[in-house]
């Protein structure tokens, strides 16, 4: 499979490109910044996304969206994925693969309460979040492109260990057996890469979880 992954020198980015690779995948790195790939070997677009272009995007068969943004530049998050949906709306065999967030997970079951209306939620990630949840607003309004919008855990854990297992739900947040809401971005990745080569949400969310151990 032909893949192309944004933000492939950031930390979920870098392991999806890694993931990929060691499952003998053809993958292109879109990055800003080249030398910031550290995986050897690897296809490199350097360019922004917001300078992609149709032609760019046309060789892939999966497009991973792993844009990251920095404080106080949130909204991008929505700009670019409006700029991937507009590019892609004549692209029939892309797939877009959108690396999401856990704050647009619903805490009840009748869908009323998202995890970042919670007075729980962390208010310093709550732009990144409802940045975010207005990116997954618009794919759920797109009828002209294929995509998928990966929830992670609430806890979004970069240091964590490959487990090799996970469990799915779909717009709820889910928990691990100690009760936990946790996927490490290493667990994280293999969802990412197993969803991409035997689809079965198309069109959709769902979210991971994993054991901490």
């Amino acid at each position: 499979m032909k893949i192309g992954i944004i933000g492939a020198s950031g930390k979920a980015g870098s392991l999806i490109l890694k993931e990929a690779k060691e499952r003998g995948h053809e993958v292109t790195a879109i990055v800003r910044n080249a030398s910031k790939v550290q995986e050897q070997d690897t296809a490199i677009l350097e360019k922004d996304v917001f300078e992609l272009t149709a032609e760019d995007l046309k060789p892939f068969d999966a497009l991973v969206n792993a844009f990251g943004a920095a404080p106080g530049q949130e909204h991008l998050h929505v700009e670019a994925g409006r700029t991937l949906i507009s590019l892609l709306k004549d692209a029939k065999h892309t797939r877009l693969f959108v690396v999401g967030g856990a704050g647009s997970l619903f805490v009840d079951e009748a869908k009323t309460t998202r995890l970042m209306d919670t007075p729980e939620f962390p208010k310093e990630y709550l732009p990144t979040a409802s940045n975010q949840g207005e990116n997954l607003k618009d794919l759920q309004k797109a009828d002209s492109i294929s995509w998928t919008f990966l929830s992670p855990a609430a806890f979004f854990d970069a240091a964590g260990k490959r487990t090799g297992s996970y469990q799915k739900g779909k717009d709820n947040v889910i928990v691990n057996a100690k009760g936990d809401s946790y996927i490490s971005y290493a667990d994280y990745a293999i969802a990412v890469l197993d969803e991409l080569e035997h689809p079965s949400h198309k069109n959709e969310r769902f979210t991971v979880v994993s054991e901490a151990e």
